[in-house]
């Protein structure tokens, strides 16, 4: 009995002999593809994770509630009692008198004579502005 070789698509040949193509050229261009899939890869594992993650949080949540587990409080050995320590007087401080400063007298203000304030006209009307109304949307049947 002979074997049927499988047939190959014309699609399949073009594929491989691109790759062979990619292949040949230098490999400095071929940092990107392999940055590519170290990247896909960590992708795959970290959504593996949350995947994981999720699923455990899922069965918490699913979970009857624990009963927690009640801890007696700790109680506390009575501390002796601070003896009282009495300081000595504070020292009284005699600081030197403030020296009286001169007093400085400002020379009088000149006088400045100004022009009278001239008269303005009078205040103009604001003009009126047209009311505005939104049409009224029509019912829709």
């Amino acid at each position: 009995m002979e074997h049927a070789a499988p047939a190959i698509s014309p699609t399949l040949i073009q594929a491989t002999v691109l790759l062979e193509q990619a292949s040949c050229k230098t490999s400095s261009k071929m940092v990107a593809p392999k940055n590519t899939v170290i990247f896909l890869l960590g992708l795959l594992l970290s959504c593996a994770a949350m995947t994981g993650a999720a699923r455990i949080l899922e069965e918490e949540a699913t979970a009857p509630p624990k009963e927690e587990e009640h801890t007696p409080h700790l109680t506390l050995p009575e501390l002796p009692p601070l003896p009282k320590v009495e300081l000595p007087p504070f020292p009284e401080v005699h600081l030197p008198a403030k020296p009286e400063l001169p007093k400085v007298e400002l020379p009088p203000l000149p006088e400045v004579h100004l022009p009278p304030k001239p008269e303005l006209p009078p205040k103009p009307e604001m003009p009126t502005i047209p009311e505005f109304h939104f049409p009224v949307p029509e019912a829709k049947p």
